[in-house]
């Protein structure tokens, strides 16, 4: 953030080891208030420690962290005052109903039962449980479980608020049912702190995105900056029969031929201007293209290039959360 107003998180030289396992390296992170922050990386690459850290349930063996402007350590109660926190795993209790669940919450932080009976008609109103609300969890779809575990996040009205993964497992309808919920609680101010693997998730969210690997931030930017990082565009061009194929491989030196679909994949690194070039050539040649498309790097190949790994699925991910 400009001028005297702190960022929403505040983080300089982070460190956390387990033992002989350096989980956090030396981090370093900024998010301004209001914006969605999206913390990439593979298993055990600390993304879990960085969010307990900063939500005040662990303590950072070294290095520096404000959230809200308040020392995660030394301020620690005011900044549970400013935060909520989904974690990867439902809070909510099996044995109460979602309104049960809230009414708990509510009382969990000390509030005046008129206030917690107001916050928790809206709450279920919000997040479409109304008609849920008195039915026991076990009638609760996955989707649903999720939406009531982030209603708890906002029972105290958080400026903050750490999602930890909070779609895996879910269907994609109520996957971006959640993003819908993320988007509107960012337009209203909050600033959302989301640990994801799914790399749509956070093409779609992110304000920034930042890719943490070995206990280290290894890129930091805005989604487009991250995909202009890595080189890979390219033009991919359909002929109407194989000897214009055969004519056009020789004038473009392709990087990949298909005869089958009759299509060639050329390099496109520099936008426009490669576009003209190949098309201009192809003119000179007599060969007419009947289909083109623009393809460009996407967060997976950003993923695979600074991390070494292809994404994962964290579904079906078995987890070590202390290790994340």
């Amino acid at each position: 953030m400009q001028g005297t107003t702190p960022a929403a998180i505040s983080v300089t030289g982070l460190c956390k080891s387990y033992g002989t396992k350096q989980v956090l390296d030396g981090v370093d992170l900024t998010v301004p208030a209001g914006a969605i922050y999206a913390l990439l990386g593979p298993n055990g690459a600390g993304k879990t420690t960085m969010v307990h850290i900063l939500s005040t349930l662990i303590r950072a063996d070294g290095g520096e962290a404000a959230v809200g402007g308040f020392d995660v350590v030394g301020q620690a109660d005011a900044v549970r005052g400013k935060i909520g926190l989904t974690g990867q795993f439902s809070a909510v209790d099996s044995l109460l109903t979602g309104e049960e669940n809230l009414t708990l919450m509510g009382r969990l932080r000390h509030f005046p039962p008129d206030d917690i009976k107001r916050r928790t008609a809206e709450l279920l109103d919000r997040f479409d449980l109304k008609e849920a609300a008195r039915k026991p969890l076990a009638t609760y779809s996955g989707g649903m479980q999720r939406r009531l575990d982030l209603a708890m996040t906002l029972m105290g009205d958080p400026d903050i608020i750490f999602l930890d993964e909070p779609t895996t497992g879910l269907d994609p309808r109520s996957r971006r049912t959640m993003w819908d919920i993320i988007r509107t609680l960012a337009a209203k101010g909050v600033t959302i702190f989301l640990t994801t693997q799914y790399l749509e998730e956070a093409d779609q969210l992110a304000d920034r995105i930042a890719v943490l690997d070995h206990g280290r931030i290894v890129a930091e930017g805005t989604p487009a900056e991250l995909k202009r990082l890595v080189p890979g565009g390219h033009f991919r061009l359909t002929f109407g029969d194989l000897p214009a194929l055969e004519r056009a491989a020789v004038v473009l030196e392709p990087q990949s031929r298909d005869d089958d679909s009759l299509t060639l994949d050329v390099a496109g690194e520099d936008g426009v201007r490669a576009l003209k070039d190949v098309l201009d050539r192809l003119e000179r040649a007599s060969v007419e293209v009947v289909d083109l498309s623009v393809h460009t790097p996407n967060l997976d190949d950003v993923f695979l290039a600074l991390t070494g790994q292809a994404p994962t699925n964290p579904a079906s991910t078995d987890r070590k959360d202390v290790l994340q």
